[in-house]
């Protein structure tokens, strides 16, 4: 090595160690890492005692790696929505812990292995989205992405890979990267075994060679020597550092992470309303708010280790609480949580809203609501068709259940008619207010 590249070196070292964990800017609402940003502890460390962890390529060699050097990652994100969702958020929380150690994140949208969809975890093959869609779906990531991660003077990149992919010659790119993967191999993945008895399309067959094409793109652009995942990520990102080493005859590597699952093995995240969205106008902060506050007892803990940036001395303290203990360290979870999505002034609007509701009563309290016309009011005046406009039920079979075991409430008296009419002698100042079950509001207001 000659003496520029060492001082060049020596230098990034240097720099590495002392802004490791440095103080976290805006885009964190202004939370410190905790005691662990203090005691240079590795970022492996971290991710593992927090419980992120799930499968290394290299366990040592990436424990080393990240305690000897600044290293450049990627995590990718397929457009498959306008929004991105809870599921999500842990890898955005794992970006964080990254970045704040001195780590650069690549954020990459793919634009390219959205147009052909991800054969994992799904039985039948992905709706096919049209180019236009996957473009818009993109820049909502893209625009979402950029409140968590710092991307100033080039400490966290954003690509997309319709970049490389959208315009490669086919033939060419089977003579790189085809001729390293193994047909019989690739069949043995879980991504692609869990579907061969109702049929692979040829179509999702590529999509572990365009990702591991991406993880090739990115190391050469960039020395990106890490891609991090989900475990259902498993068999790609294999693929992805087998090239790389194959290919380019360098070190790479992965590591995933837990999904975020309940203690009896469910995905987190699922509401009545469906998936549990970080867009505001797709999930409130307020319902946000509420699905942590309501979470069951055994998922306490683990929701504040892999969600918040809580020191973990906490966390096992709030999440080994009983009884109102546990109901306390939800409403810290759930604070906390909305605080790092959606900002702390919407996780203090939320907060207030939570306890006007089931303190104080329901009179000021900035709960979510539907502002309707007066034709609105009258063509939704069923009260089944009101709880579905609003979206407060997936069914009116479900409607009609909920009804019939009270479950439903009108300005707080209970509706017990599946039949029930809302009149303007329900509106009180313009407004009434609709609660299913104990502690889902929706405030109604007639314009």
């Amino acid at each position: 090595m000659d003496a520029i590249a060492l001082y060049i070196r020596s230098t990034s070292l240097a720099i590495f160690r002392a802004n490791r964990y440095n103080k976290s800017h805006d885009a964190f609402g202004g939370i410190r890492m905790s005691n662990e940003s203090d005691n240079h502890t590795n970022v492996y460390d971290i991710l593992k005692e927090r419980g992120y962890l799930a499968q290394a390529t290299h366990e040592e060699e990436i424990r080393d790696l990240l305690g000897r050097e600044p290293v450049t990652f990627y995590i990718g994100f397929d457009p498959t929505a306008d929004s991105l969702h809870v599921g999500h958020f842990v890898q955005i929380m794992i970006m964080m812990h990254m970045q704040r150690a001195g780590h650069r994140p690549i954020v990459l949208v793919g634009g390219g292995t959205g147009m052909v969809g991800d054969p994992t975890g799904k039985t039948d093959m992905r709706k096919m989205m049209t180019r236009e869609t996957v473009e818009a779906n993109c820049r909502s990531f893209q625009k979402q992405l950029s409140r968590f991660l710092d991307f100033s003077d080039g400490k966290a990149i954003l690509v997309n890979n319709a970049d490389w992919l959208l315009n490669l010659n086919y033939v060419d790119f089977l003579r790189e990267v085809g001729i390293h993967f193994s047909v019989n191999r690739m069949l043995t993945a879980e991504c692609f075994r869990t579907r061969m008895e109702k049929g692979l399309s040829f179509l999702e067959f590529n999509y572990m060679l365009m990702q591991s094409y991406d993880f090739l793109e990115l190391n050469r652009k960039y020395n990106c020597k890490l891609q991090l995942g989900g475990d259902d990520q498993w068999s790609n990102i294999l693929g992805g550092v087998d090239l790389i080493r194959k290919g380019k005859g360098t070190s790479a590597y992965g590591l995933t992470f837990r999904l975020l699952t309940t203690a009896n093995g469910k995905k987190m995240g699922k509401t009545e309303a469906g998936a549990l969205w970080l867009d505001p106008d797709k999930t409130s902060p307020y319902d946000f708010y509420q699905y942590w506050r309501n979470i069951d007892d055994a998922d306490v803990r683990n929701s504040l280790a892999m969600l918040t940036f809580l020191p973990m001395e906490e966390v096992n303290r709030l999440g080994n609480q009983k009884d109102e203990g546990i109901n306390e360290a939800k409403k810290v979870l759930a604070y906390e949580v909305t605080k790092i999505v959606h900002g702390k002034e919407e996780a203090d609007k939320a907060q207030a809203a939570a306890e006007a509701l089931f303190g104080k009563g329901t009179a000021d309290a900035q709960v979510p609501g539907t502002v309707l016309s007066v034709a609105e009011f009258q063509e939704n005046s069923k009260i089944l068709d009101m709880l579905s406009f609003l979206k407060l039920i997936p069914s009116k079979g479900e409607g009609r259940r909920l009804i019939q075991q009270g479950g439903v409430y009108v300005n707080d008296e209970r509706i017990g008619d599946i039949n029930h009419i809302l009149t303007g002698d329900d509106l009180q100042d313009g407004s009434l207010m609709i609660r299913k079950g104990k502690k889902v509001y929706h405030k109604v207001t007639v314009k």
